[in-house]
């Protein structure tokens, strides 16, 4: 009998062993986080940031028209109406055409900016067929992640001090890094709802294209579609207190089986599911007989 609980015990230590090795192999990268020089928008890696960002090169074609227009009139007026070409001011004072163009125009550029800004709003407002939900509360000063729709789990993320970070995660950015990611599978509609426990707080992954302000005793909703495994961070984006600086946020996307086992260990953890043999074993230790 002892010959046999050893045999297994071995077993599962090497079991560990090669699943943590494993791990290391095949380390995930840090897709999403910000770069040196950057000036503009960072690659999008969700449908609501693909559509932010063509939103945002249309408006700056748009603007980039009126502006060229605007100042080319400015030119022609300065050589037109110069004083030297029109010594004698003319005694026009109104222009109907002129005065219903210069009003109907501007209103026909805002309604087209409207329209795809309106639908973007929607679009990124509800997910549809969404696989699950995460909710998301904001602390003074560190956020918590709920998973309902796995036995309501709680995790708690908090970010590393620089020592930490050093030891346990140097690949990821300074003050960015945290003890525990958001995880949630790559290619899966998730829903994130977001409320806070005290005060405004600003869940924005700007990868993501989500910006939720996250408010006491309400709930804001968004979804995220991410492609690619790997980390991704953001930063609380509302003025919280005087750590507001020190809440990052730290998305892990993984594969569906690693997701998985991370909720299959998060809910024996939290005594939602029986605890494993090996784990009951390493904790009560064999009666010897």
């Amino acid at each position: 009998m002892n010959f046999k609980r050893g045999s297994a015990a071995l077993a599962s230590v090497g079991t560990i062993i090669g699943l943590f090795a494993a791990g290391a192999a095949r380390a995930q990268e840090v897709v999403g986080a910000p770069y040196s020089w950057q000036i503009g928008f960072g690659p999008s890696f969700t449908p609501v940031m693909e559509r932010v960002n063509w939103l945002h090169d249309v408006l700056n074609v748009t603007i980039g028209v009126i502006t060229l227009f605007v100042l080319g009139l400015l030119v022609y007026v300065m050589v037109r109406f110069r004083a030297s070409r029109n010594p004698t001011p003319t005694t026009l004072t109104h222009n109907t055409v002129l005065e219903i163009a210069w009003t109907v125009i501007p209103i026909l550029i805002l309604v087209f900016i409207a329209v795809p800004s309106f639908r973007l709003l929607y679009y990124g407002d509800k997910a549809v067929d969404a696989a699950f939900t995460v909710k998301v509360t904001g602390h003074q000063w560190y956020w918590t992640y709920e998973y309902p729709d796995h036995g309501n789990f709680k995790v708690e993320s908090r970010m590393l001090t620089e020592a930490d970070r050093v030891k346990q995660k140097p690949n990821h950015p300074r003050m960015m890094a945290v003890d525990e990611e958001m995880v949630v599978p790559k290619d899966a509609v998730i829903r994130v709802v977001g409320t806070a426990a005290d005060s405004m707080h600003g869940w924005t992954v700007p990868g993501f294209g989500l910006k939720k302000t996250v408010i006491p005793g309400r709930l804001n909703e968004g979804w995220i579609q991410v492609a690619k495994e790997g980390f991704y961070f953001g930063q609380c984006s509302q003025i919280c207190g005087n750590a507001h600086a020190y809440m990052p946020i730290a998305v892990r996307v993984v594969s569906k089986a690693e997701f998985d086992a991370w909720v299959e260990r998060k809910k024996r953890s939290a005594g939602l599911m029986p605890p494993l043999e090996t784990d009951v074993a390493s904790v009560v230790p064999p009666i010897s007989r």
